[in-house]
């Protein structure tokens, strides 16, 4: 399974965006293979409008099942998120991508 994290850094130790159009960083962790890619998003910062569906297509090219982040997608982006199926659980700004991981394991994240 990949989960995909908003984060302002690029490990697993790094923070939790709470934003998503405009999180400066997209960690996908494969569960399977227990490796993390990194995906730079630090462009949409200037974007006027569109930085949430922008993410959204980076996010779904990854083919991660599973969106953690701190408060959530807007309108536009959730909704193209859950058309093509993705999870999307909140709750976790403030935390490391390592922390929520074992949140999401520990079934302890908000869903969308």
């Amino acid at each position: 399974m990949k989960i995909a994290f908003t984060t302002k850094g690029k490990t697993m130790d790094s923070e939790i965006d709470p934003r998503f159009g405009r999180t400066q960083y997209i960690l996908v962790y494969d569960t399977e293979q227990e490796s993390t890619d990194v995906i730079d998003n630090t462009d949409t910062a200037s974007e006027g409008h569109g930085a949430g569906p922008k993410t959204a297509q980076r996010l779904m090219e990854t083919d991660a099942e599973v969106l953690i982040t701190g408060n959530g997608p807007g309108g536009n982006a959730a909704s193209v998120l859950n058309r093509k199926g993705i999870k999307i659980l909140v709750g976790a700004a403030g935390i490391s991508a390592a922390q929520a991981l074992e949140k999401f394991n520990n079934n302890e994240l908000t869903h969308f």
